[in-house]
C-alpha cells in the first residue's frame, strides 16, 4: 500500500490528507480540501474508491462534496456518532474497513478531541486523526478528559513498530513543549536534533512510530514518574484523568500565552 500525505489548509491548520493507493485504486483519509487531492489522483491515474473520516471537524470533511462529485462511486466511512450526510457506512470499535484483499483497517473509538473521534489501524499503520500528534495531542473539545486519557492509553498499547500518521503538522510546537516537560529525556533530545521538516511538501513516509511517541511524547507519558511528579505539584490527582487533564491544560496555557512561539526550534536543536 502506497501512502502519501498531501498538505491542506496550509498556514491555518496545517493539515495532512492521507492518500492510500494500490494499483489503480485510492482511498483518502480526512479530506479537509479537495482540489489537491483530485489533482494527485488525476495525475497518477487513480480512481477514488473510498473516503475515511475520523471526526466531524470541518478541516477533515470540507473536501467531501467536491470529491463525491468528481468520484460519485466512492464510498464514505465515518463514526456512527458523526453527523455528516455524506457518510454511508458508520463505524465503531470492532468495525473493519477492507481496502484490498490483504489490507484491512480496524476501527477504534478514540473520543477526547471530539466525542465522535475514531482511529484506523492494523498491524502496520495507525491513522489517528487529531487524537494524537507527533510529539503531542489534540485539544479537548466535545468530550471529556477521562475519555481522552483512555483513548491515549489505548493507542499506547499498539505494537511499538506501528507506523504513525496524524492529521496535522504541529511537530515543532509539540516538541518545544515536550522539552519543557522533560528537558533531560535523552530520546527526546535525540528526536529534536533529528527533526527536519519539509512541510508543505508531500510526505512519502510515516511521521513517526508508536515506539518513538512512547519514548518522547509527553501525552503518551503522562503517567511516567518524571512527568507525573510535576503534574502532582501542579495540583493533579494520581489518576489518569487528572494527570492527563493537568498536562493538556498546561500546554493550553502556553499556547494561549504565545510562550511556545517565542522559543526558536532551531535554537532548541542547538542547545539540547
Amino acid at each position: 500500500m502506497n501512502i502519501i500525505g498531501i498538505p491542506a489548509l496550509v498556514g491555518t491548520y496545517d493539515n495532512y490528507i492521507w492518500v492510500l493507493s494500490e494499483s489503480e485504486q485510492a482511498w483518502v483519509i480526512d479530506p479537509g480540501e479537495s482540489s489537491q487531492v483530485i489533482d494527485y489522483l488525476t495525475k497518477n491515474n487513480l480512481k477514488l474508491a473510498g473516503i475515511l473520516i475520523t471526526h466531524f471537524h470541518h478541516d477533515h470533511v470540507d473536501g467531501l462534496p467536491a470529491l463525491k462529485q468528481a468520484f460519485p462511486n466512492c464510498h464514505v466511512y465515518g463514526s456512527e456518532q458523526t453527523e455528516n450526510p455524506y457518510i454511508q457506512t458508520r463505524l465503531k470499535t470492532g468495525s473493519q474497513v477492507t481496502l484490498t484483499d490483504h489490507f484491512t483497517l480496524n476501527v477504534l473509538n478514540t473520543p477526547g478531541h471530539t466525542h465522535d473521534h475514531i482511529a484506523f489501524y492494523n498491524d502496520e499503520v495507525l491513522f489517528c486523526g487529531d487524537t494524537l500528534f507527533t510529539g503531542g495531542c489534540g485539544r479537548k473539545f466535545s468530550s471529556t478528559f477521562k475519555a481522552f486519557a483512555e483513548s491515549i492509553l489505548a493507542l499506547r498499547a499498539l505494537p511499538d513498530n506501528t507506523e504513525f500518521y496524524c492529521a496535522h503538522e504541529y511537530t515543532h510546537s509539540n516538541l518545544k513543549f515536550a522539552a519543557l516537560v522533560e528537558p533531560t529525556n535523552a530520546e527526546l533530545i535525540k528526536r529534536i536534533h533529528n527533526t527536519h521538516l519539509h512541510y508543505p511538501e508531500n510526505l512519502t513516509q510515516a511521521q513517526s512510530t508508536i515506539a518513538l511517541e512512547k519514548a518522547t511524547n509527553p501525552f503518551m507519558r503522562f503517567d511516567v514518574e518524571t512527568i507525573k511528579q510535576q503534574l502532582l505539584l501542579r495540583g493533579a490527582k494520581d489518576n489518569p484523568e487528572s494527570l492527563f487533564q493537568t498536562l493538556r491544560e498546561w500546554k493550553d496555557q502556553l499556547d494561549q500565552s504565545g510562550e511556545l512561539d517565542e522559543i526558536s526550534f532551531t535554537s532548541l536543536q542547538q542547545t539540547q
